[in-house]
């Protein structure tokens, strides 16, 4: 009737009916690209690289934490820190408590199963120690929700230095909605303390995030001390070892980084050793400054923009490209994190 309907109308108003081409004439022929073959490919591929890292080759489910997983749970953290900032838009106070405790419960439980999945990744991996049980999943999300508040204190001196240390910022509740650096370093102390707690490759993907949202590259092993201001930020890499005490404030492409990796007997890089700068008390560090090895840079001292730096400097120096002698790494000695 419909059809009818259309042609009659089409025939008293003397227009044609538009020509459609059929959908199946629009899509392209089926496995044009020999799909089975693609297919068949990457599972050979897959299976040559598992049996080169003696993986199993059948688990019966994820063997990783997941970085979309985590992306929720950080998003909650975030939330649940500061609820009227960074939660929902139609938040009121009077509601914030049922807000926070709705949203940690759900991060928390989503953070769990991140855990067990790394305990258990670490105890098929090198780790045959390592307690995987239900028990110390539950543990370490514990551990971490009790530092929570400790957390939000540091964060509140951290978001108190960006404000007072730039001249820009138009309130702290500006430093908390629009600046980078304020992003990253509310991962690393979430990423921090998972990191302390066991479960790094957990604490890695939950700086990756801040990493790739702002082009600040904090190892989550970094301690950093209270009160700390990345300034623009972009092209900040801290390094896995490297120490910062309280009121420390770095500018973009500053980097804290190794000036060499020592070698094993066997050949193989040597890790977990001290390789990055400590950095006192009360330094700032301008843009473009990298300093590199275990150094230390003394308290209240100031680093100037471009200077390359492999040595020590006491307390309270001022050191700029007119007054340091430049040293180059040698060839092929790159920059670690």
């Amino acid at each position: 009737m419909l059809q009818a309907s259309r042609n009659h109308s089409d025939a008293t108003t003397g227009t044609r009916p538009a020509k459609v081409a059929p959908l199946h004439s629009q899509a392209p022929a089926r496995n044009s690209w020999d799909l089975d073959s693609v297919v068949t490919g990457l599972r050979a591929v897959r299976e040559r690289w598992r049996h080169a890292q003696q993986r199993q080759r059948e688990y019966g489910g994820r063997e990783l934490p997941s970085r979309e997983a985590l992306r929720v749970v950080v998003d909650g953290l975030r939330g649940a820190l500061f609820p009227m900032r960074l939660g929902p838009a139609d938040l009121r106070q009077e509601n914030e408590d049922f807000y926070v405790g709705h949203t940690l419960d759900a991060a928390l439980n989503g953070l769990r199963e991140q855990v067990a999945l790394e305990l258990d990744y670490q105890l098929r991996h090198g780790h045959p120690d390592i307690d995987a049980s239900h028990v110390a999943s539950e543990r370490i999300v514990r551990d971490f929700a009790a530092a929570l508040p400790r957390i939000r204190e540091l964060l509140d001196s951290d978001v108190e230095a960006a404000y007072h240390g730039d001249p820009a910022a138009g309130s702290v509740d500006e430093v908390v909605l629009c600046y980078p650096g304020i992003l990253a370093v509310i991962h690393h102390r979430l990423a921090h303390q998972l990191y302390r707690l066991g479960v790094p490759l957990i604490a890695r993907i939950v700086s990756e995030l801040a990493h790739s949202a702002t082009g600040i590259d904090i190892h989550p092993g970094a301690d950093i001390g209270e009160s700390f201001f990345i300034d623009h930020g972009t092209g900040v890499v801290i390094g896995e070892t490297a120490v910062i005490g309280r009121r420390v404030r770095l500018y973009q492409a500053v980097t804290l980084g190794a000036k060499r990796f020592p070698v094993g007997a066997d050949g193989s890089l040597e890790k977990g050793l001290a390789r990055h700068p400590i950095v006192e008390d009360d330094v700032v560090v301008y843009a473009g400054a990298t300093i590199l090895g275990r150094i230390t840079i003394g308290r209240g001292s100031s680093i100037g923009g471009n200077v390359w730096l492999t040595h020590s400097v006491p307390p309270g120096s001022q050191v700029t490209q007119a007054t340091t002698r430049q040293q180059a790494p040698a060839s092929g000695e790159p920059i670690d994190d």
